[in-house]
């Protein structure tokens, strides 16, 4: 995905520092942002990188649906826990791709093993049973994106997919849509803040 154009503080962004996306003084601000529970530093992580996030799963599942959980469940939990991100061992993207290449491979051994356990119960005449608490953390964690990707209103949600989903740039998203491309950019943004502030709140709530 192309590095977003520089916008003002106002908004919440780095942009207005005049420094390159990934640059060490980027990375190392972000994690602190994230750290102090930022929402807008969310939705800076996730518009830099969710089509590395993206695409690192996809070459690895094969399989659009599994690229979107591995995607969402690692975004919410880098959300939840900031923390496990090392600035001085690499930087967001490196260990990024890390963290959706392992959710890939799991997401590979799980179906190898379901399948496995199909072709054997099926060979003694048993009907599968299926594990649900097998991978219920992350199918819950990706719910909770999904669910509060689909709140959003048309305007949000549309180019949030085509960004996300498909790995468009801003512009190419602002093409698909007829629409200015600093539009894009605020409407993908906006959303993606109200995402943020609702995961949040949901985390806060679980807690009591």
């Amino acid at each position: 995905m192309r590095p977003p154009g520089r916008e003002s503080l106002a908004d919440g962004g780095d942009r207005g520092l005049h420094v390159e996306p990934e640059s060490l003084f980027w990375e190392r601000r972000l994690h602190r942002r994230l750290l102090a529970g930022e929402h807008p530093a969310f939705a800076d992580l996730y518009d830099q990188f969710a089509a590395v996030v993206f695409g690192v799963a996809m070459r690895v599942t094969c399989n659009r649906q599994a690229a979107e959980d591995v995607s969402q469940a690692l975004f919410l939990e880098v959300w939840e826990h900031p923390e496990g991100f090392d600035p001085s061992r690499g930087s967001w993207r490196s260990w990024l791709a890390t963290l959706a290449h392992h959710g890939g491979v799991d997401w590979v051994r799980r179906e190898t093993a379901g399948r496995a356990r199909d072709d054997s119960q099926a060979d003694l005449g048993i009907a599968r049973v299926p594990d649900v608490g097998e991978a219920i953390e992350s199918a819950l964690m990706a719910d909770q994106m999904r669910l509060e990707l689909a709140k959003l209103s048309d305007e949000e949600r549309l180019p949030i997919r085509l960004a996300y989903f498909e790995g468009k740039t801003y512009r190419q998203v602002a093409r698909d849509l007829a629409l200015p491309e600093g539009t894009v950019k605020s409407r993908i943004r906006s959303g993606l803040h109200r995402m943020a502030e609702a995961l949040d709140s949901e985390v806060v709530g679980s807690g009591h």
